[in-house]
């Protein structure tokens, strides 16, 4: 179920953010939320990505990965966090044995014209 009440507005604003990450990009929880106007609010995006689960959504939530460039394994997911590496795989995005992504590499520069969704 999405968000009501006062975190509804702060989820949108991350949802928005997210929509705009191309095919075959990544971005982390940090950057979604500095893109949104919150800085320091990576954990509400996790949460905000979380609250997806199990919805019928055109938020490309996958997308959305760690610092250091990997997926964020939770046992509340439920085995999304292996779905989330297979829609990533068929977007193009290649881990390294670690399970890194290079964000140099695939990491979304939403200032680059090769970058726009």
């Amino acid at each position: 179920m999405l968000p009501q009440g006062p975190s509804a507005n702060l989820y949108q604003r991350f949802y928005d953010v997210v929509r705009r990450i191309p095919t075959g990009r990544v971005a982390t929880y940090g950057q979604v939320a500095r893109l949104a106007g919150y800085p320091g609010y990576a954990r509400q995006v996790g949460y905000a990505l979380f609250r997806l689960q199990g919805e019928e959504t055109d938020i490309p939530w996958q997308r959305v990965i760690n610092a250091q460039g990997r997926i964020s394994y939770s046992p509340f997911r439920l085995g999304q966090d292996h779905l989330q590496k297979v829609l990533l795989e068929a977007e193009g995005i290649r881990f390294d044995s670690d399970h890194r992504v290079d964000l140099q590499c695939f990491g979304w520069d939403p200032a680059s014209p090769d970058d726009k969704a």
